[in-house]
């Protein structure tokens, strides 16, 4: 069957158009990991102003929710794909990995009762791991693809979907939502009404998925680059001491409170530790990837700002409201009547006149019972 050939075919095999292609399919992947991070925020954002809504002392944040530009979602969009772009696959797996040991190690020393809001909060600072995430299964599963543009093409329009997708749902819930969901003719607000608490563990099976599928990408890239078991050695080796040190140092700053301020502090020592990691056993242009991986991280935590402050207030995250605690009934006769004596025994008797499941008496009034 006749076929045309491929663009390459017609260019002479310079390595000018080989280092240009391989920017171009790290582009689209750095464009689709910051698209998949739109996802996320768009629905976090869905899921907090649902949360305002339902609750009357949280107006001054619906509001904040509401006040967000486009056009900064926009600039922040960019500005993400840009470092995702930038930063190196082996930095990218670094980053990867040690968020994911570092998620697992919270999930599995917390308690039942403080899990809800641990979740939530990791899924507001695991915004630019799973931005590397994405990249790094991307490069992974279309390394050696004969067509790898044009697959990465293709993905990036369903990402793009999926992106217009949940900002339009942003954009309805904020503008909406309380006129559809109190007059209940909007089947999008009415869906969210029903399965608002619902969201926080569909997202959680999502990003469980995501970095499943990432952290087995980072180890294949990690490991490409070492001719032999020694050198793997040599560099695993201080990297689990590194994570360990980490991980430690994680669990004590949990007891402390969630505040930009402190997860600004966190993203610092973790690079930190990184860095002085791959001082040792890393290249130079890892130690300019995790400079690229920092400005990454202040980048999407000045994206969310508002989402940690609702996040520190938030309460009652995955539960249904616990229905108030019914009032004690007065006891009552086949007639709603008590007879109480008050005093002698031939003293009149006082009738107290309760209705079932009233505070307090309706009626008051006075017998004499008999002289005995």
């Amino acid at each position: 069957m006749f076929s045309l050939p491929s663009l390459s075919s017609w260019l002479p095999n310079f390595p000018s158009f080989e280092w240009g292609s391989s920017l171009f399919d790290s582009l689209l992947q750095g464009l689709i990991g910051a698209l998949g991070v739109s996802v996320l925020n768009n629905l976090l954002k869905v899921y907090f102003f649902v949360a305002c809504v339902n609750d009357p002392q949280r107006q001054p944040q619906m509001q904040r929710l509401r006040a967000q530009w486009a056009s900064l979602e926009i600039v922040h969009l960019a500005g993400l794909a840009l470092f995702l772009t930038v930063i190196r696959a082996r930095v990218a797996a670094l980053v990867v990995l040690e968020f994911s040991l570092r998620a697992v190690s919270t999930l599995l020393s917390l308690g039942k009762g403080s899990r809800d809001k641990e979740r939530l909060q990791l899924f507001l600072v695991c915004q630019f791991s799973l931005g590397c995430g994405l990249s790094c299964g991307l490069s992974f599963l279309q390394e050696g693809a004969p067509h790898r543009s044009l697959n990465l093409l293709l993905s990036l329009g369903l990402a793009a979907l999926l992106s217009l997708g949940a900002r339009r749902l942003n954009r309805h819930t904020c503008n909406l939502y309380e006129l559809h969901s109190s007059q209940r003719y909007c089947g999008v607000c009415l869906g969210l009404l029903a399965s608002q608490h619902g969201l926080p563990r569909f997202l959680g099976r999502a990003l469980a998925v995501a970095f499943a599928v990432s952290d087995l990408a980072a180890v294949a890239l990690i490991n490409k680059d070492f001719l032999n078991t020694s050198e793997a050695v040599r560099f695993w080796t201080p990297l689990t001491i590194c994570y360990t040190l980490l991980v430690i140092y994680m669990q004590e700053e949990q007891q402390h409170r969630f505040s930009l301020q402190g997860q600004v502090q966190t993203v610092l020592v973790r690079m930190a530790g990184l860095f002085v990691l791959l001082m040792t056993v890393g290249l130079w242009l890892d130690l300019l990837g995790i400079f690229v991986s920092l400005l990454g991280e202040l980048w999407c935590l000045a994206g969310i700002r508002v989402l940690i402050d609702l996040c520190q207030i938030q309460v009652g995250t995955f539960r249904d409201p616990q229905p108030p605690t019914p009032s004690p009934r007065f006891p009552a006769t086949p007639r709603d009547l008590i007879l109480i004596r008050v005093g002698r025994a031939r003293d009149p008797v006082v009738i107290k006149e309760w209705g079932a499941g009233c505070q307090g008496p309706l009626r008051l009034a006075s017998w004499e019972g008999p002289r005995g």
